[in-house]
């Protein structure tokens, strides 16, 4: 009798390691295999999971490393790892991915204990503390940036690109604008600070406002504040004269996306992936406390390619940011060259190359190990 292969993905602690995780379990889920995806205890994670909604999930509690609070990186690495053996032992899975964070270790450490085949994935061009520690000890890395292939102790890496969840497109910018409230016929720009919003984003945006409201007073807005903002932002636009759809939190990033002209962003690696796929030009703001400044790393790669613009923060005024959006707004030709540079960027086959490349290695073992155990689809 053939059994279904059992796969877990780790891809708990931010939106940027869930999202390319859910998008690598639809494509392993359509090659007949169950999937359990493992997040953390964050809201943001149990939010995302039950919008998610068809796959098994299970929590962690463990915390990120930090010099400054080794015993509560210990505590949080014990009770991890309890939980995955109970579950492990419970059902062990034949492979396990992890998306990098924090709550990579416990799932990689036991499954390849256990014998099953370990991966990472790796969305940011500087490889993050999880992973480099991971890496010597995983039978395959795969990477968004090329960059990334070099800054990985070890040598088996590929280049996959960065996963994107289903839904996103070219889009149909009318009937999103539609759909959020706004002008289907105005200009409209896109501001997100990702997964967890952005304080810092967002005053610099405050501060463009009245510029804004002067220079392109046609423009609307579409705003993700992350929910300590949504209120302030409100009375900002109002304040302006501006129209603006606001939103603490919006599950439908595709579609507000597909909404904008131009976008405002954070540099995460999985929002930038979805600029690609969706061809949105960009001004990029990078997360400045990112850990070792890979958002700056990440927006530079954009800038070199000719796919987006970035700002650093701290030395950025509100005239920066305006200028900048009123520049992509008004000339088509910049865009289009934009877009032309996000396409070549843009990997569509990023979850089902992570998808065959776990599915063979599952391949190789069950010929070496089950002669008349399962067989996997591979492509």
């Amino acid at each position: 009798m053939t059994s279904r292969p059992h796969v877990a993905i780790a891809c708990g602690g931010t939106g940027g390691h869930f999202y390319p995780g859910l998008a690598v379990a639809h494509k392993l889920r359509e090659r007949g295999c169950d999937v359990t995806l493992w997040i953390s205890v964050k809201a943001v994670d149990r939010r995302a999971a039950k919008a998610a909604g068809e796959f098994t999930v299970r929590e962690l509690s463990a915390v990120a490393l930090s010099p400054r609070a080794p015993v509560m990186f210990l505590r949080g690495l014990g009770g991890a790892l309890a939980r995955v053996r109970r579950e492990f032992n419970a059902r062990l899975p034949n492979a396990v991915l992890a998306m990098g964070g924090f709550t990579s270790a416990a799932p990689i450490f036991l499954g390849r204990l256990r014998g099953a085949a370990t991966f990472l994935h790796e969305s940011n061009s500087i490889p993050g503390r999880a992973n480099r520690l991971l890496a010597p000890w995983v039978d395959e890395v795969f990477v968004g940036f090329p960059e990334a292939r070099h800054r990985l102790p070890t040598t088996s890496v590929t280049v996959t690109g960065t996963p994107v969840r289903p839904g996103f497109d070219l889009g149909h910018t009318r009937a999103s604008r539609e759909v959020l409230g706004l002008d289907p016929a105005r200009p409209t720009v896109l501001v997100m600070g990702g997964s967890q919003g952005a304080r810092g984003l967002n005053r610099l945006t405050f501060g463009a406002l009245a510029l804004l409201a002067r220079m392109y007073p046609r423009l609307q807005f579409l705003h993700l504040t992350g929910a300590a903002d949504e209120a302030s932002a409100r009375a900002a636009y109002q304040r302006h004269g501006l129209k603006c759809a606001v939103y603490a939190f919006l599950e439908d990033t595709a579609a507000a996306m597909a909404a904008a002209t131009v976008v405002v962003s954070r540099a995460g690696a999985s929002s930038l992936a979805e600029l690609a796929v969706c061809r949105r030009p960009a001004i990029l703001v990078p997360f400045p406390s990112a850990a070792d400044d890979h958002q700056r790393f990440n927006a530079r790669a954009m800038e070199r390619a000719g796919a987006a613009c970035w700002l650093d923060e701290a030395h950025s005024t509100p005239e920066d940011l305006a200028a900048g959006i009123v520049k992509l707004t008004e000339n088509l030709d910049v865009r289009r060259c934009m877009q032309a540079a996000l396409a070549e960027l843009d990997a569509p086959n990023a979850a089902a190359t992570v998808a065959t490349h776990i599915m063979r290695r599952l391949n190789n073992q069950a010929s070496t190990r089950r002669p008349s155990g399962f067989s996997l689809a591979v492509s």
